[in-house]
């Protein structure tokens, strides 16, 4: 539980016909012969099975994190006191001292295994998908570890419970056994799925993508991450052990343009099925009436397809023509854009037919140190990105953006760039953002690409 404030083909021989009188001896197959190139064919079928079963096998294997000893693969932060201990092949927090324990390898999908043993009110915490900054139960998320029956733990609120998703997914309570005991648990993380078990009872199994609440997205964007760190959490005021942690890496290849559970792709990787050419800004639309509007973005779209186009399952843009924007229009969304720049590129992703997310590197001196993300146009509001988190020019960077109402929130491969800020109407200064509009991908006379364009349509 957080103590912390709450507002915070095989044979390629050449070979002939065999004609209908051809009896060559090469050419004679006896029931024998016949039998056994079936069964060398039947071994190599069964040596590929099992050479491919072996494989799987060896991938889907529990690799320990913890070698009883040393604290190898792990860093720390936060430590207080005596720091975290190692005893007896177990991991200690004593309760008078701690820190945050966190692996250095990051997971995606997984399953962890592990034992625990507490003392009365004992308090601790799994992270998971966790960044290395941040409270990590709100920037990544945090399965409790607790004890529920103790005399300070009276009051708990359910998502407080041992094995909840803390402020997010209450557990199931009454699956510990009694203090001084050791439990088993296992934590599997397969996309947006998350499941904890308890000595063999399941006490959270859930879909993320059913929390939709604004106030708790904005307060845990964490449970939003793809991947990310391991952590064992230390709060105190009781003694908390760990033994016998070992992972199932599952994680797996991405493919491209194929959307994650729960999203719709915006581009097929083959056509530009479901865009459309920019016509004016939101202000020179309203004015226009249908008809008008209709034939402007006829006329528009023809005009784009001749600049933006698909290559290799990416859109590609030369650079002489305009934005490119979604024939629908959306409200609350979550969103997710890979894309690349040539250097000294500039574009932005607009949202709601308003500017913008930025994607830079035209002014290498300002861009070198701000970095994209930033929603580049508020004037009230924060603009700039919290961390520079872009990868080398020529690389591929990935957006994930969050829009809740007038808010946003910006991941940058990985990172969280900009929390829960106010994205600003640029075009009417005394008017909130728009309720609802396009997404559109800027231009600004610089070649670009962009892939992987999904979208999960929010109340």
């Amino acid at each position: 539980m957080q103590t912390r404030n709450f507002s915070q083909q095989i044979n390629t021989e050449p070979h002939r016909l065999k004609g209908k009188n051809d009896t060559s001896p090469e050419r004679k197959s006896s029931p024998l012969r016949r039998w056994k190139l079936v069964l060398i064919g039947a071994n190599l079928w069964m040596t590929f099975l099992f050479s491919t079963f072996a494989l799987e096998a060896k991938a889907a294997e529990f690799t320990p994190i913890f070698d009883g000893k040393t604290l190898s693969g792990w860093t720390t932060r936060n430590v207080e006191g005596r720091g975290v201990l190692v005893e007896n092949g177990e991991i200690v927090y004593p309760g008078d001292s701690g820190g945050d324990l966190i692996t250095v390898k990051q997971y995606s999908d997984f399953v962890l295994r592990f034992e625990f043993k507490t003392a009365e009110n004992g308090n601790n915490g799994i992270g998971i998908r966790t960044p290395m900054d941040g409270d990590f139960a709100y920037t990544g998320m945090e399965i409790q570890v607790l004890d529920d029956s103790g005399s300070l733990y009276k009051d708990l609120k359910p998502w407080q419970a041992h094995g909840s998703v803390y402020g997010v997914v209450a557990a199931k309570k009454g699956s510990q056994k009694p203090v001084g005991s050791w439990n088993t648990e296992e934590i599997t993380a397969i996309g947006r799925k998350i499941r904890v078990k308890v000595n063999g009872k399941t006490i959270v199994d859930t879909d993320l993508n059913a929390v939709i609440d604004p106030a708790i997205l904005a307060a845990h964007p964490g449970v939003l991450r793809e991947r990310g760190h391991l952590a064992l959490l230390g709060h105190g005021p009781a003694e908390v052990r760990f033994r016998n942690l070992s992972v199932k890496d599952l994680s797996r290849s991405e493919r491209e343009n194929v959307a994650p559970a729960g999203f719709v792709r915006l581009f097929d990787g083959k056509t530009l099925d479901g865009w459309q050419g920019l016509v004016g800004n939101p202000i020179t639309r309203a004015k226009m009436s249908p008809e008008a509007l209709a034939l402007a973005k006829q006329k528009a779209t023809t005009e784009a397809q001749k600049h933006w186009r698909v290559v290799d399952n990416v859109i590609v843009y030369d650079g002489k023509n305009d934005n490119l924007c979604t024939a629908k229009d959306y409200g609350n969304f979550e969103l997710w854009v890979d894309w690349k720049l040539p250097a000294h590129g500039d574009s932005g992703l607009y949202l709601r037919g308003s500017p913008q997310v930025q994607i830079w590197d035209d002014k290498p001196e300002v861009a070198a140190k701000i970095g994209s993300g930033g929603l580049y146009n508020n004037q009230k509001n924060p603009s700039n990105p919290t961390k520079k988190a872009d990868n080398p020019i020529g690389e591929w960077n990935r957006f994930h953006i969050l829009m809740i109402g007038e808010r946003v929130t910006v991941w940058l491969n990985g990172e969280l760039v900009v929390h829960n800020v106010p994205l600003e109407n640029y075009w009417e200064r005394d008017k909130p953002i728009y309720p609802r509009g396009a997404i559109e991908l800027q231009h600004h006379g610089d070649t670009l690409s962009f892939r992987n364009i999904f979208v999960r349509e929010l109340p």
